[in-house]
């Protein structure tokens, strides 16, 4: 399959969402649209909409269905770009090869606009307008319960945490481990299993689709240490060798590039056995897991 066109139709629907949600909900002032929208729209290929479209459509739906949702997603990974980018986080200057949002609005409307996006995207997952899949209500609460614990202190806060309180610490796989599920594992594995919720997929697709995100969300971490060691400022739409710098708890400190690589080979493995139940509706999200090891950005 041709897995770029594949990415590509799906952003053009979370993008045209976008779009339509802050043009006919415009939010005032003025001022703190902008910062919202200037982050949205600085790029990035929307992997955890993509995820939760991609995991949806195993049981035969339609992504624009989903897009709402999915959308939430991508408001809250934003959210925490914002404000990982902080002086007071990772201090970066540069995301996406543009500069980082309180570069132009400030560090306060940064802050703003990081908190209004996720606060939003509840709004978004439990507004009716959305629900065109008229799930129960029963559902809609799984499904915020889901991801609210993906997104907070149980998931990728609790894992940002760790990363900060980690800095200039001797690296030790038990705390490496912790990061990682939490800060970029959580998300992704919520997306994933996101779609099976919406489609009301049973148990044992369900243990399917957690496998597979858990999978690929600590794949897309070792993938993306690895990046951060061999890739290129341009490549990576940030300053290279940031992790260095702020003396982040990596994979390749701890274990080398090349036992990083073996690592992430073996998650991808994991990933796309996780898969072996589902028909060529699976396909996205296996080849999802293998562009991994080859991504570039």
């Amino acid at each position: 399959m041709d897995l770029k066109a594949y990415i590509e139709d799906r952003k053009n629907i979370v993008d045209g969402f976008i779009e339509s949600y802050f043009s006919t909900q415009p939010v005032r002032p003025g001022a703190l649209q902008q910062s919202i929208v200037y982050s949205l729209s600085a790029g990035g290929k929307r992997i955890r909409p993509v995820l939760c479209m991609a995991a949806y459509e195993i049981f035969g739906g339609r992504p624009k269905d989903v897009a709402g949702f999915a959308t939430a997603l991508e408001f809250i990974h934003t959210y925490s770009l914002i404000h990982d980018d902080l002086p007071a986080m990772d201090d970066d200057d540069l995301r996406r090869g543009k500069p980082t949002n309180h570069k132009v609005f400030g560090e306060g409307m940064a802050i703003l606009a990081g908190d209004a996006l996720l606060t939003e995207a509840f709004s978004l997952i439990t507004d009716p307008s959305i629900n065109q899949l008229q799930l129960k209500a029963s559902s809609i609460v799984k499904l915020a319960r889901e991801i609210s614990i993906a997104s907070g202190a149980h998931g990728m806060v609790g894992g940002q945490a760790q990363d900060l309180l980690s800095e200039d610490a001797e690296p030790d796989e038990d705390t490496l481990s912790f990061i990682h599920h939490h800060k970029t594992a959580a998300l992704i594995t919520a997306s994933v299993r996101s779609g099976g919720i919406l489609a009301m997929a049973d148990e044992q697709a369900m243990t399917r689709l957690t496998r597979y995100g858990n999978s690929i969300g600590l794949a897309f971490q070792v993938t993306d240490d690895i990046l951060d060691v061999e890739g290129t400022t341009e490549q990576l739409g940030k300053p290279k060798g940031s992790d260095e710098k702020m003396k982040k708890m990596t994979y390749p400190k701890l274990y080398g590039i090349e036992e990083s690589r073996r690592k992430a080979q073996a998650l991808v493995d994991s990933a796309v056995e996780a898969l072996s139940v589902f028909d060529s509706k699976a396909d996205p999200l296996r080849e999802i897991a293998r562009y991994l090891l080859i991504r570039q950005s």
